[in-house]
């Protein structure tokens, strides 16, 4: 075993092991063993504060040791409006996953994602509801759910992401954004224009801050609706995925008064969209990504639904 690996501990006889390699903080890092239609798993995060070199690392040592790879702090892809941009730089990231499937959380964004929008309609009527996404092109599903249900929607990508103050009001102009910018970011490294490392512990108010007073709910990555949000986000929901206790202590603070996770809580936390598909595919088996109605078939045997939370 590689000295990276000192202090690690593989997953008892029996068990099937996901861990998830992120450039995101490793204060975020987490351990959990849960048992889902009569199979026992440990679902880990290793964070490696924006160490490209390390992750890269990590995911050679853990190769073939573990049933799926989730990443963490970067996509290998984004889908929008159909088609799939690829990060190329991402790509050579995961480069020594030989045996192991790496999956990135994309496939759930796209299938999980918008099926939460729709369980919550009831709930929310999303048709009252002003809804800022401080990014939607990397969830696509997401965004046109909300689109489909009559949601009052600014699109934060141009805002927060390119620093400039022109919000997307419709579906029409997120994609033709996403046919212009994505095949140009995904040249780029991913820290250029995401959160990784040190950045996820701070906030930023910029450009962007009206927009977080204008809308009744921030959906969407809890790193970006964090990076950029005021300091007083009062009466405000908030829907989104990964939540630790740190995270629920800082919308408590700011004066949030509804978390929506669309992903449930397993152990101490609700983890990423990562690596839950990760999971997913170490339920099945396989080795690669599954397909949308495979995704939506397990969601609906464990029985998976968005968590509300009255903060």
């Amino acid at each position: 075993m590689s000295d990276i690996l000192s202090g690690w501990t593989p997953a008892p006889p029996g068990y099937k092991h996901v861990v998830s390699v992120s450039l995101g903080s490793s204060k975020r890092n987490a351990r959990e063993e849960v048992n889902l239609l009569g199979q026992p798993f440990i679902l880990e995060r290793i964070g490696t504060d924006a160490d490209a070199k390390k992750a890269a690392e990590l995911f050679g040592a853990l190769d073939g040791k573990v049933d799926a790879f989730g990443l963490g702090g970067a996509d290998l892809y984004v889908i929008a409006d159909g088609k799939r941009y690829l990060f190329n730089n991402v790509k050579k990231l995961v480069a020594n996953a030989k045996q192991t499937p790496v999956l990135d959380g994309s496939g759930l964004k796209n299938t999980l994602e918008r099926d939460a929008i729709a369980q919550l309609d009831p709930l929310l009527n999303w048709r009252t509801q002003k809804v800022l996404m401080v990014s939607a092109v990397d969830r696509f599903g997401m965004a046109e759910a909300l689109s489909q249900h009559g949601a009052d929607i600014v699109f934060g990508d141009v805002v927060f992401g390119l620093g400039i103050d022109r919000p997307l009001r419709s579906l029409a102009a997120l994609r033709n954004v996403a046919k212009v910018v994505l095949p140009v970011i995904t040249k780029l490294p991913q820290d250029w224009f995401y959160p990784t490392g040190a950045k996820q512990e701070s906030s930023v108010e910029g450009k962007g801050t009206k927009y977080y007073a204008w809308a009744d709910v921030i959906a969407g990555d809890t790193h970006y609706a964090k990076r950029y949000a005021p300091k007083h986000l009062e009466g405000k929901t908030i829907l989104t995925q990964t939540i630790t206790e740190a995270d629920r202590v800082w919308m408590k603070e700011r004066g949030v008064a509804r978390l929506i996770t669309t992903t449930p809580r397993m152990g101490s936390r609700n983890f990423a969209t990562n690596v839950l598909e990760a999971f997913f595919v170490a339920l099945s088996g396989k080795k690669e990504a599954l397909s949308e109605a495979e995704y939506l078939r397990y969601v609906r045997e464990v029985g998976f639904k968005p968590e509300v939370n009255e903060l």
